[in-house]
């Protein structure tokens, strides 16, 4: 794969009064290096790569531009044509940096010269890793602590009890404090509002301190603009330096009096989820100074596809336009689409990094809609995820995928995808160390976040991506980003609840098999084999110290006997583990509905009907497990005298018999009667049953 790589290393002879920085304009693709104050002889040493396959301009602009509050200064540029630029293959030595004149708007030389080097190269090129790539967009965590305000002037001078709250707008993301505890014209809040920022940092943040009206609407008692720029980057969990803003009245827009005390932070220390953390791609922090050396290499190639469905009509005909979008990492890649064909090949290969195994590449395919004017969107026809701890290494591994999509008539196969992929794993060592590791950056511990501030964040960073790769060319809808991060996945849906719920009963298979077969010794339905258990726990109750020895090599026996068993090809989408071959229409209808819902009438009115009855069934199961909670607890609570005197003077002989047999009598005694034969049982409640089910609780106390 071919990258065009430039490389900046400094300036020189540049206005002394400015805060120079370099843009890279390439078509819609932008590279941005980090400004100096006021340094008119800059160094940056910093390397840009950008896909080659995704460029179609002709021309390669680099400005240099002076850093300002409002709207950034144009000092030069430098326009190269793409014919010009010059190819370097490796072993051949890097190509030296050369000094540029700027050029002005006008096409004349201005002050200033520029160092840099331009060349096309491959991903073996040894800038590769160090290189700011086009495909990814970097995502950081904004943090805004809203410390207090002072002196604010209430819009009402007689109002002496105002409820101030801040609002807070980043982009098209609105958050808002809640009202200050101490009501008067000096509020405290300490309160983080969090927001996902995407660089190049356009967007500024926002912040107005309004007077509550209603639950909408605030009377504005100043404003703060606050470029992004100015906030500091931090990995570390000890808060950045709290600093005063002044606030400005949007009406008169004149400073006064009022201002704020904030922390704005982008805390890199975090990963940025943009997917499912089951199924995300990568757990590195956003901070590249915190990554840990890449373990291995992921080679995928995307070959053919087999026997795809017509997914719209064409001179009256069935046709396709296939393409596959590939997501691992902050790295996307699309192939070509390969128009008017239900058995496409693209035989396109990409290669990423690998920090850990215990990430998911997912691969979607879809049909490209905008070939043809009055199309929407582009049509989906299937999904692979390839989870990298499955696969052995330096094994390529290819194999047909099929193509599966649930649409709300049902589940369809929409053909078949053929992939090679292998994982290359440059040292054993650091791979299994890997396992050992923390999954994520450590400030997830110190200081975490809420599971539903995840689930909105990730919405965000989709947003986000979405925004970004939309520009890209040629560019990536709203539908396929949100398909490939799997978005709707935290939305209502009876199937896969049944789904999940089945998941579970598939684990406890194993241990209700176990409760049989035990059942089965109690039983005596093999005396044989029942005398033999019972010598074995008589004798690990004598020789205490061969328990877990005899556990550990019964487990090591059980996978040394399932290797033979093991997978030998990547796992792919199951229909029966998700349920869609039994998914009733109404409940794929109900799935794919909008929230808020677009139904009305008897269709919602017994939907909603069907979710009190699953409700009642869980309030009625979270009830029956309260009840025996509560039986546990008034053993000791007193609510019932002579129970609870029952069982404390059990409990004093109990001690005292304890006391003066041997533990492993007790043990064997224990073991004997739990085994004892059939002749000697009663099918009824045992006592101690029969004596907890007796004990109060305090459902009746409930209406």
């Amino acid at each position: 794969m071919e990258f065009l790589y430039i490389r900046l290393v400094k300036g020189r002879d540049l206005q002394s009064t400015s805060d120079p920085f370099v843009e890279v304009q390439i078509g819609n693709y932008k590279g941005t290096t980090r400004h100096f104050d006021r340094k008119p002889n800059p160094e940056w040493h910093q390397v840009f790569a950008f896909a080659k396959n995704h460029l179609q301009a002709l021309s390669v602009v680099i400005l240099v531009k002076d850093k300002m509050a409002s709207s950034d200064r144009f000092l030069g540029k430098i326009s190269i044509d793409m014919s010009d630029i010059p190819k370097h293959v490796p072993p051949d030595s890097p190509l030296a940096p050369q000094w540029y004149k700027l050029e002005g708007e006008n096409g004349l030389m201005v002050r200033g010269e520029l160092m840099f080097a331009i060349w096309w190269g491959t991903q073996a090129d040894e800038a590769f890793s160090d290189a700011w790539h086009s495909d990814a967009a970097a995502l950081w965590y904004l943090r805004v602590n809203v410390i207090e305000a002072q002196d604010l002037v209430p819009t009402e001078m007689n109002r002496t009890d105002p409820e101030v709250y801040v609002r807070a707008v980043f982009g098209t993301n609105v958050l808002r404090s809640r009202v200050s505890p101490n009501k008067s014209v000096n509020p405290s809040w300490n309160e983080d509002l969090i927001f996902v920022a995407a660089e190049p940092f356009g967007d500024p943040l926002v912040l107005t301190v309004e007077d509550k009206v209603d639950d909408l609407t605030g009377h504005c008692l100043g404003r703060l603009v606050m470029p992004l720029a100015k906030a500091e980057k931090s990995f570390l969990p000890t808060p950045v330096a709290a600093e005063w803003h002044n606030l400005e009245r949007v009406d008169t827009n004149v400073k006064f009096a009022s201002r704020i005390c904030l922390r704005v932070s982008l805390d890199g220390g975090y990963h940025v989820f943009d997917e499912a953390i089951s199924q995300t791609s990568d757990f590195r922090a956003t901070m590249k100074e915190l990554w840990t050396p890449a373990i291995g290499v992921l080679e995928l190639g995307i070959l053919n596809a087999k026997g795809l469905l017509p997914m719209k009509s064409k001179f009256g005909n069935g046709t396709t336009d296939a393409y596959c979008v590939a997501k691992y990492g902050n790295k996307w890649v699309r192939t070509r689409t390969v128009v008017d064909s239900f058995d496409p090949n693209w035989n396109e290969q990409y290669n990423w990094e690998v920090y850990d195994p215990y990430t998911v590449l997912t691969l979607v395919v879809f049909d490209n809609c905008h070939l043809q004017p009055g199309e929407a969107k582009d049509s989906r026809i299937g999904k692979v995820r390839i989870r990298l701890s499955t696969l052995k290494t330096d094994r390529i591994y290819t194999h047909s995928y099929p193509l599966l999509a649930l649409y709300p008539n049902g589940v369809k196969k929409m053909g078949e995808i053929q992939l090679a992929v292998r994982f290359t794993c440059s040292s054993l060592f650091n791979l299994l160390q890997t396992y050992t590791q923390p999954l994520l950056p450590k400030m997830h511990y110190i200081h975490p976040f809420s599971v539903n501030q995840l689930e909105r964040l990730r919405h965000q960073a989709a947003q986000s991506l979405s925004l970004q790769l939309s520009r890209a060319e040629p560019p990536l809808r709203k539908e396929v980003v949100e398909y490939v991060l799997d978005l709707g996945s935290q939305t209502w849906s009876l199937r896969r609840g049944k789904a999940n719920f089945a998941r579970i009963t598939g684990v406890l298979t194993g241990f209700l098999a176990a409760w049989r077969w035990f059942n089965g010794i109690r039983q005596w339905k093999s005396p044989t084999t029942t005398i033999v258990v019972f010598l074995i726990y008589a004798i690990l109750i004598y020789f205490p110290e061969m328990i877990l020895p005899t556990l550990l090599l019964f487990l090591f026996g059980t996978g040394t006997f399932k290797y033979k068993k093991r997978p030998r090809l990547p796992p792919h989408m199951d229909i029966k583990l998700s349920y869609a071959h039994k998914a009733h229409p109404d409940e794929l209808d109900e799935e794919f509905d909008t929230f808020p819902s677009s139904k009305q009438g008897q269709i919602l009115t017994a939907r909603y009907d069907r979710l009190r009855i699953i409700g009642t069934r869980m309030v009625m199961l979270l009830g029956d497990l309260a009840t025996q909670l509560e039986r546990l607890w008034s053993l000791l609570s007193w609510r019932d005298p002579r129970a609870t005197a029952m069982f404390t003077l059990f409990c004093l002989i109990a001690a005292i018999v304890i006391y003066f047999i041997p533990l492993r009598i007790m043990l064997i005694l224990a073991g004997g009667f739990v085994m004892r034969p059939p002749t000697f049982r009663i099918n009824i409640p045992a006592l101690p049953q029969n004596f907890f089910n007796r004990l109060p609780t305090k459902e009746d106390l409930m209406f």
